[in-house]
């Protein structure tokens, strides 16, 4: 019998700590800047009943058909693991009747968090990614699908990434899209024969699937497709152009691009994509996308009402900053390292390093036993700003050493002045730890 093996899952990443400041940095950012446009954080399961996406993401789409992650778990509920984050925030609106009149409008919300698609691992693709998303429910004006947009320029400046993009389209109301479909049905049917296996199934359920095919077959045709932008209702016409008004007169600039139509069947009105174009990338990279829906709240039990959302994916917006040379985040190292020489100082090591941390500072100290001058290598090595030393001399007069790493001044302090006013001694030194 073989052994087994011990090794990550096809399509997952291991994030080490090294690594994980950048995602907690990026994190951070998105927290901090949505709070700025009155978002919080909502936090939904990491699985769902089957149902949620299936109804949610379309039955035609690539999600449902091929990239699900479902189960039957062990009371028979057909399970899922969440593909995509806008369907359990929405099943979450509903349920917690977060539609009710105590709630204001737009009600907003953001997420942060793991998803799971069954698709082939590549460059920048896994099986378990990670999603920044936002939604906001209960409005329909035109003002609030630009400040979704504005919102995701503003996240990704204060980044630092350049070389953005702003695609937009729309798909327009309900009656628009019916006209639409009419008349794509009507351009591709003489082309059926040379549709690809997956446009020819989705042809009479949803042809706006096919303008988003990315098999050749499909993109010939593509090209000299009817626009939707020739089918727009008055009222979405208006929301339109109120649209690119909007962005103008925040000197965002936008492309529209009337082929898009993204990959989930719930969009209405403004769809948007967001992208970097740079030479290092042979074109342009795609790191947000989202846009207006209507019938989803309404599909899960609740009232008729509007939403507006965007998603990003964060391994692919961690690998464009590193494509474009923006200084990804670096721990810090520590603020102290206490040195310890004696079995008899064992115990002060441990209450001088907890006194140090109920300060705020980052502090460690040695667990091995070494040597001292092992242990003055490990506080280089953590490119500690300050060392604590204490031997069985200092212990006796109760008193420590503290050395400054940058300056090399060293100082003599009282070990009860040390648990009492540390920063006070720090600033006596002239470099405060950070």
């Amino acid at each position: 019998m073989a052994k087994p093996t011990f090794q990550k899952p096809k399509g997952t990443a291991d994030l080490l700590p090294e690594q994980t400041a950048q995602w907690q940095h990026i994190e951070s950012i998105a927290r901090l800047l949505f709070g700025d446009y009155n978002f919080r954080e909502i936090r939904t399961p990491l699985f769902e009943n089957f149902d949620v996406f299936s109804r949610s993401a379309g039955d035609t789409s690539d999600v449902v058909t091929k990239e699900m992650y479902d189960f039957h778990d062990k009371g028979n509920r057909h399970i899922a693991l969440r593909p995509e984050g806008t369907a359990g925030v929405v099943r979450a609106y509903v349920e917690n009747k977060l539609y009710g009149p105590e709630f204001d409008k737009p009600y907003k919300a953001f997420y942060i968090g793991p998803m799971f698609r069954y698709e082939r691992p590549q460059a920048g693709r896994f099986r378990q990614f990670h999603q920044i998303g936002v939604e906001a429910f209960g409005a329909t004006a035109p003002a609030l699908d630009v400040e979704i947009i504005a919102m995701a320029v503003d996240f990704f400046q204060t980044l630092g990434l350049k070389n953005l993009k702003v695609a937009i389209n729309t798909l327009g109301d309900q009656a628009s899209r019916e006209a639409y479909r009419k008349a794509l049905i009507a351009y591709l049917k003489p082309h059926f024969d040379e549709l690809s296996p997956d446009s020819q199934a989705r042809l009479e359920k949803n042809p706006l699937r096919v303008l988003d095919s990315k098999d050749p077959r499909d993109q010939v045709f593509v090209e000299d497709a009817p626009s939707i932008l020739d089918f727009l209702s008055d009222d979405s016409s208006q929301h339109w152009q109120t649209v690119q008004e909007l962005l103008t007169a925040l000197d965002i600039t936008f492309e529209v691009d009337s082929t898009m139509v993204r990959g989930l069947d719930y969009y209405n009105d403004t769809i948007f994509e967001i992208m970097t174009v740079d030479d290092s990338l042979k074109g342009a990279a795609t790191i947000a996308g989202g846009g207006r829906y209507s019938g989803l709240v309404a599909e899960f039990g609740g009232p008729e009402t509007p939403g507006v959302g965007f998603g990003i994916g964060v391994e692919r917006l961690i690998s464009l900053l590193a494509t474009q040379g923006v200084a990804p985040v670096k721990d810090d190292g520590l603020d102290f390292y206490v040195v310890n020489i004696g079995t008899s100082t064992n115990v002060v090591a441990t209450q001088i390093v907890q006194a140090i941390r109920s300060f705020g500072y980052v502090a460690e100290r040695d667990y091995l036993g070494r040597s001292a001058k092992s242990q003055f290598k490990s506080a280089d090595r953590h490119h500690s700003r300050y060392v604590v030393t204490v031997g069985e001399t200092e212990l006796a007069n109760h008193v420590v050493n503290i050395k400054n790493m940058a300056t090399g001044m060293q100082q003599t302090v009282k070990l009860a002045d040390l648990y009492t006013d540390l920063p006070t001694i720090i600033d006596s030194q002239g470099d405060e730890a950070q």
